[in-house]
């Protein structure tokens, strides 16, 4: 699945790329240094551990010619307990991530913290009415 950028602030398209089978998802995104420095590191791994699934958070580096926007990189793979698949990447110069996933431990994680099993779809169906 994909999902873009500022989407990744909003958990219903993380479950609904799940429902829909995903098994890894890339997030492919332009942030800059700023109050979401903080939040790459953690929303992404969050989503990743509620979905059972692996995440690909990419984020672009460095500066435009034309405004102030930093790009702060820090790219990665994390798998669906949430640990980081190999290094995340610098914060100053592109780099190609590879990483070797197991799609094994998605069915083991699964079956160990069921949370599409124990889904309550019932007690939360307002949540998308606008």
């Amino acid at each position: 699945g994909v999902y873009i950028c500022y989407d990744r602030h909003f958990p219903e398209g993380w479950r609904q790329l799940g429902l829909g089978g995903a098994q890894l998802v890339y997030n492919p995104s332009a942030t800059h240094r700023s109050l979401s420095a903080h939040l790459w590191q953690l929303e992404q791994p969050a989503a990743a551990v509620a979905n059972e699934y692996f995440v690909a958070a990419i984020n672009r580096v460095g500066q435009e010619e034309y405004g102030t926007n930093d790009f702060y990189g820090t790219s990665y793979f994390v798998d669906p307990r949430g640990r980081f698949v190999g290094e995340v990447a610098g914060d100053k110069d592109e780099e190609l991530l590879v990483r070797d996933l197991d799609f094994a431990l998605i069915d083991d994680v699964r079956q160990q913290w069921a949370f599409y099993r124990d889904r309550r779809p019932d007690a939360y169906e307002g949540l998308v009415q606008p």
